[in-house]
């Protein structure tokens, strides 16, 4: 079999895992392992997330025929079934499924990471949904050696006659899907590693970006505007409209008008100057939030 010149000769014996959705057509699996280890990867074992649909059971059995023949000695096959905590999943209806998913590819991908092999995704197979989901694990787990893969296979199309394995000479393309890692934030992967519910993952980066998000607001009003700057904003923030701001301060209004146009010039360089326009309610939208917490945080101090 053929293989693109970007991995021709491309050698790593560090023994590898290939996860693999699974959709209606087996040879996404089998063509993938295929192209691997003919470019020289060491594969010892093949896990395939699946789900409880007919059609995918039936090319789940024609993989698992493929291993009682030997075709690939040496390798191990592991079917893994998407559950959630109602049990196996048909299908993606629902969120529960969604999160069954998701926690089936992270205990996967964890495992394999653990186990310190090299981790080989393949998300060409199964539903969209899977390959997102992959992808969003891949972000949180993946080290620098790993890799999602996207198979394609020239002259294929869904429904035609199924070939498991390619012959020599036919093109396939085995495209490696770019990674953001957390792998490359050390103290922040490491965190995530010692997690083992995606549910307790997604909390805790929820949390830690809504504690970026209000330091770096904070930042803005302490250190782009004058303190005159910030008793405007505010009040803006706090729905008063020009008038009676300048009421409140003991300015005239137009001196108000006046500091908030500096305002929303400082507002759109500090947003790194967006398409749109920088005005009342993108000020409100941004610093509303931040001016209830400081509030709520000072009731609570006073208390």
């Amino acid at each position: 079999m053929g293989y693109p010149s970007g991995l021709a000769g491309k050698c790593n014996r560090r023994a590898g895992v290939l996860i693999a959705t699974l959709g209606v057509e087996p040879q996404v699996v089998t063509i993938t392992l295929d192209h691997l280890l003919s470019s020289g990867e060491t594969i010892n074992e093949v896990a395939v997330i699946y789900t409880e649909n007919p059609g995918v059971r039936e090319a789940l059995r024609i993989i698992e025929g493929e291993f009682q023949r030997a075709v690939y000695p040496g390798i191990r096959l592991r079917t893994v079934p998407v559950t959630s905590t109602d049990g196996r999943v048909g299908d993606f209806r629902t969120g529960k499924d969604l999160r069954g998913l998701l926690r089936t590819l992270y205990v996967e991908i964890r495992r394999a990471r653990q186990a310190g092999g090299i981790v080989h995704l393949c998300i060409s197979g199964g539903r969209k949904v899977m390959g997102i989901m992959g992808m969003v694990v891949a972000q949180l787990l993946f080290g620098p050696e790993d890799r999602v893969w996207h198979l394609i296979t020239e002259g294929w199309q869904p429904g035609a006659e199924r070939r498991l394995h390619l012959s020599p000479g036919e093109k396939v393309w085995l495209v490696s899907v770019p990674v953001l890692r957390w792998s490359e934030a050390g103290t922040l992967m490491q965190t995530v590693a010692e997690m083992n519910d995606p549910a307790e993952v997604v909390a805790w980066y929820e949390k830690l970006s809504r504690s970026t998000q209000i330091k770096r607001r904070r930042e803005f009003i302490e250190r782009w505007l004058t303190r005159a700057e910030r008793e405007v904003v505010r009040l803006v923030c706090r729905g008063l409209d020009n008038a009676a701001i300048a009421a409140a301060l003991f300015k005239r209004e137009q001196t108000v008008a006046n500091q908030l146009r500096g305002v929303y010039e400082k507002l759109r360089d500090w947003l790194g100057y967006p398409a749109g326009n920088v005005d009342r309610h993108k000020l409100i939208a941004e610093f509303a939030p931040y001016f209830a917490l400081v509030e709520e945080v000072k009731q609570d101090e006073d208390y």
